[in-house]
């Protein structure tokens, strides 16, 4: 290999990571049961943006590491509790959801991430919506 092609190589490398603009971003979820009275939208930060990736046309010459395919993920998060009004007695009325602390870019973890390319598009109410801003 030329000297050249090593050094762009490592400049990709390396300039991939700085390059990604991966960062909590707001969004609103909205929450209702089929039990309660009213549709609770509430404003929370997700991870949402871009992050480099590597071709894999190259993975012949790289390492199987090198050919990760990064996504925007959580670093830190929290959980946080809202109460959904208008419910019976004999029902839960609470709904807990992630905040996004900070984000970086790595492999999707499944036990927090919803990590498919399509997903079902069902954030909406059905029922009269009640804002919750914490």
């Amino acid at each position: 290999m030329s000297p050249l092609f090593v050094m762009s190589l490592l400049f990709g490398l390396i300039f991939g990571q700085a390059a990604s603009l991966c960062a909590p971003s707001e969004y609103t979820i909205h929450v209702e049961k089929r039990e309660c009275a009213y549709c609770l939208a509430i404003n929370t930060t997700i991870c949402a943006g871009f992050c480099m990736t590597r071709d894999s046309n190259g993975k012949k010459l790289l390492l199987k590491s090198a050919l990760s395919q990064n996504v925007c993920t959580y670093k830190e998060m929290l959980y946080r509790t809202a109460l959904i009004p208008g419910c019976p007695l004999h029902t839960i009325p609470y709904y807990s959801y992630p905040v996004a602390v900070s984000c970086k870019c790595g492999k999707c973890n499944t036990d927090y991430s919803d990590c498919v390319r399509e997903r079902v598009r069902t954030n909406y109410c059905t029922k009269p919506q009640k804002l919750c801003n914490l």
